[in-house]
């Protein structure tokens, strides 16, 4: 696995090369900021990208907004020592694998792996912080979005963090219909995973 590290702290920076590496994860680049970040993406073209947000000059957010509109298939993970909530809700909506907090230095390289693996790495912290960000809205248009009322259900219970296999339990339906219907809501919603799943019915459901 190939990696980029991008903090404007050159001391953290260097620690998560070195603490990287000791677990065989190679370290292709270090940058100090959201320019940097976006330059070496482009020559290095890392597996994962490990990034801080706030930062001089170009933040975080809009260095992985740039990186992303140019390479769809990139996968940024969002390492801060802030769980700000305007943060958490940009990052996951423009399609970050991560966001994970410095503070959690062992948890770092399981959460690259898990990244390479496909599944995105929103500690339980963050993903419970999306209900509170929310106020209801009176109504949404499910049927104009082409929902219907089991995908809704569906729907509600990925965004309570239910897996495939109790939402099977909860509605007594086959782990495979379940993942059937969560394939259908992603194409229509034209949503990458379930975890966008989740971000879209919190900021467009619930909003």
């Amino acid at each position: 696995m190939k990696i980029a590290v991008i903090d404007d702290d050159s001391l953290v920076a260097l620690s998560l090369k070195t603490i990287l590496e000791s677990t065989g994860i190679t370290v292709a680049a270090i940058g100090g900021s959201g320019d940097e970040a976006v330059e070496l993406f482009r020559q290095y073209r890392p597996d994962v990208l490990l990034m801080d947000i706030r930062m001089e000059g170009m933040n975080g957010i809009d260095a992985g907004q740039r990186i992303l509109d140019e390479f769809p298939e990139a996968r940024i993970i969002y390492l801060t020592t802030f769980a700000d909530d305007e943060y958490i809700v940009k990052a996951l909506n423009m399609g970050a694998k991560g966001y994970i907090l410095k503070q959690d230095y062992e948890g770092i390289a399981p959460a690259l792996e898990a990244v390479m693996r496909g599944q995105s790495v929103f500690g339980d912290k963050i993903m419970n912080k999306l209900p509170g960000l929310m106020k209801t809205r009176e109504e949404y248009d499910f049927a104009g979005h082409g929902i219907n009322s089991k995908e809704k259900e569906i729907m509600e219970l990925v965004a309570a963090g239910l897996s495939n296999k109790e939402i099977s339990g909860r509605l007594y339906l086959g782990e495979g219909t379940v993942r059937n219907y969560i394939s259908a809501l992603l194409e229509k919603l034209e949503l990458r995973d379930r975890t966008q799943l989740a971000v879209y019915y919190y900021t467009e459901v619930m909003a």
